[in-house]
């Protein structure tokens, strides 16, 4: 088989699949979808019976002196009350349908929020993050445009042309014929064409996805890109990925415009086919002016749904797109659920072991290697290392936010594996080298591991982490609102928070990871002050690149090329004049 016929069968496939599960997500509100039906079906049969009553109308005014006045004058309110009804019918399908596909729409864009809180570190590092918001924001809405339309259109634009099958039989059955036999023509072009743009729909979602997620980068990194007069080739790459989108988004746009058109054509070729073979009939009398004036009435509605399907069908295809994108961010999978059977950590020792673990992020290549460590309840823990050797990844590893490739490591005598993840966490304090704040005020952020902290506890954490001061000299203390990532602070202030938040609740295990790297010596002096006091009497792994910093760990292990070469403290390992003596020579030599 060609690939091509191959690629066909999966996209027919992926469009089943993805069918059956819009259709899953629309069965939970299935009272709704019933009286939209019911409300499509009242609209359809009361639109297709005002034609009859024109009819009867054109029927009793038809000759010179030869008007019924009054059976007028009843034909008229009939058809003032049916129109009244089919009004107000589908006013209320209308709300009905929004209801049901914002509701859907909710569930799609929460369950994929809630999967990308589950899924593991991997994969939100293997993927770009403007792709992943592009999915569950751009994507969820154009499958919200394509359902509501779907909703909205398609479901009386099927009664109307059923309907309007029953009444133009029960007027004339030749006529009838002549539309059925020339419509199949419409449907065969909209189906042609809707296959078609599939593809296209597709690969515009996937582009939108790759712009957003340069945007996104050029957002979050805009002084980078500024220090190093990068403005031209990120504009470049930018115009590149837009002139991709915008070939791809005409392509789409143009396929399916040429939908209705063409559908439009058959369209007349029936309606003309009615009204020759009609006047024909009603010239030889076997029907009647009136019956000729609805015949042309239902073939005009008639054809008329076939131009809105063929756009629904159109959008759907967008819309299904954008839905398969949505639904294989819903499929990945999870992290690793935890054990039935998985211990709550608690009255952590703070004793960790690693035993033989192998650890690879690319499994091709080797990174972690047969890395042993016993550490004993409060001892202080350094790990140094030149860049790119292992030492955040060991982090990593203790917080289990990615499992050991081989081998085990345990808290408290328990292997990580065989306790729920949020104990071990719990018992974890963490400040990293890049700060994380949300929108928020000051008080919010600090209180983030711990909101029902009182006012007085915040303050006190504050000012152990030295970060009262600047906080008072904001507008409003502690009360004072920070952008996103807290991008009206500095990073050595951003840094404090980060630090003050560990402060409010201290476990019994700290990891501190580069967490004082953009703050100046002086207040680093302070916070070393204050991270002795809180360390004591705590384990404590501290990740550093400067030495000084770490000079008082009971522990310091040098790494390298993910093993470790050297272990001791800072006097033994300066008297080893091995690697360690390197590095710290190479800071303080003069």
């Amino acid at each position: 088989m060609s690939s091509r016929k191959l690629a066909k069968l999966e996209n027919k496939d992926q469009n089943k699949q993805t069918l059956k599960r819009i259709l899953k997500c629309i069965k939970k509100y299935s009272v709704l979808v019933v009286f939209s039906l019911i409300c499509a079906a009242v609209s359809v049969v009361l639109t297709l019976y005002a034609p009859i009553l024109m009819g009867n109308g054109v029927d009793k005014i038809v000759g010179a002196g030869n008007v019924d006045f009054d059976g007028l004058k009843a034909v008229l309110v009939k058809l003032v009350v049916v129109v009244a009804i089919t009004a107000i019918a589908q006013w209320l399908m209308n709300i009905i349908n929004n209801r049901i596909t914002y509701k859907v729409v909710n569930d799609v864009r929460t369950m994929a929020f809630d999967k990308l809180s589950r899924l593991p570190l991997s994969y939100v590092d293997s993927h770009t993050h403007g792709d992943i918001v592009s999915r569950i924001i751009a994507d969820v809405d154009q499958f919200s445009d394509g359902l509501l339309m779907g909703f909205t259109q398609l479901f009386t634009g099927v009664m109307t042309i059923v309907g309007t099958l029953v009444f133009m039989l029960s007027i004339n059955r030749i006529i009838t014929v002549v539309v059925v036999v020339i419509t199949p023509v419409s449907l065969f072009a909209a189906s042609f064409i809707a296959k078609k743009t599939y593809n296209m729909f597709k690969k515009q979602s996937e582009i939108k996805g790759e712009l957003t997620s340069i945007v996104n980068e050029m957002v979050e990194n805009q002084k980078v890109v500024t220090a190093f007069s990068m403005e031209d080739k990120v504009n470049d790459r930018f115009n590149e990925v837009n002139d991709r989108l915008n070939v791809a988004g005409l392509k789409a746009t143009f396929f399916s415009s040429t939908t209705n058109p063409v559908t439009r054509f058959v369209n007349s070729l029936v309606y003309t086919g009615v009204g020759i073979i009609g006047a024909v009939m009603a010239i030889k009398g076997r029907i009647t002016v009136g019956q000729l004036s609805s015949f042309l009435s239902y073939a005009n509605q008639y054809t008329k749904p076939f131009n809105e399907i063929s756009g629904v069908v159109t959008e759907l295809q967008n819309a299904m797109a954008s839905a398969a994108r949505v639904f294989e961010l819903i499929d990945e999978e999870a992290e690793i659920a935890d054990k039935s059977d998985a211990v709550v950590l608690k009255d952590v020792s703070g004793s960790v072991k690693l035993t033989d673990v192998d650890f690879s992020y690319d499994k091709s290549k080797e990174l972690i290697k047969d890395l042993n460590l016993d550490v004993k309840p409060g001892a202080r823990i350094a790990i140094v290392g030149p860049t790119g050797c292992g030492k955040s990844t060991v982090i990593n590893l203790l917080m289990r936010f990615y499992d050991v490739d081989s081998g085990s490591i345990a808290v408290s005598g328990h292997d990580i594996k065989d306790v729920t993840r949020h104990s071990l966490r719990e018992n974890y304090g963490m400040v990293l080298q890049e700060t994380w704040l949300k929108s928020g005020t000051i008080k919010e952020n600090i209180a983030y591991g711990r909101p029902d902290a009182t006012d007085e506890e915040i303050i006190e954490a504050a000012k152990q982490s030295h970060a009262h001061s600047f906080i008072k000299r904001l507008p409003k203390g502690y009360d004072t609102v920070i952008t996103e990532d807290g991008g009206n602070l500095s990073q050595g202030q951003k840094q404090l928070l980060c630090i003050t938040r560990v402060m409010l609740d201290l476990p019994p295990m700290l990891i501190l990871d580069e967490a004082t790297s953009s703050i100046d010596t002086r207040t680093e002096i302070r916070i070393q002050r204050a991270f002795n006091k809180m360390m004591k009497g705590r384990t404590s792994f501290v990740v550093a690149h400067r030495l000084s910093t770490i000079k008082e760990s009971d522990v310091i292990l040098v790494m390298k090329d993910g093993h470790i070469i050297e272990q001791g403290n800072h006097e033994t390992l300066l008297a080893m004049n091995g690697f360690y003596t390197n590095l710290y020579n190479s800071q303080f030599a003069h």
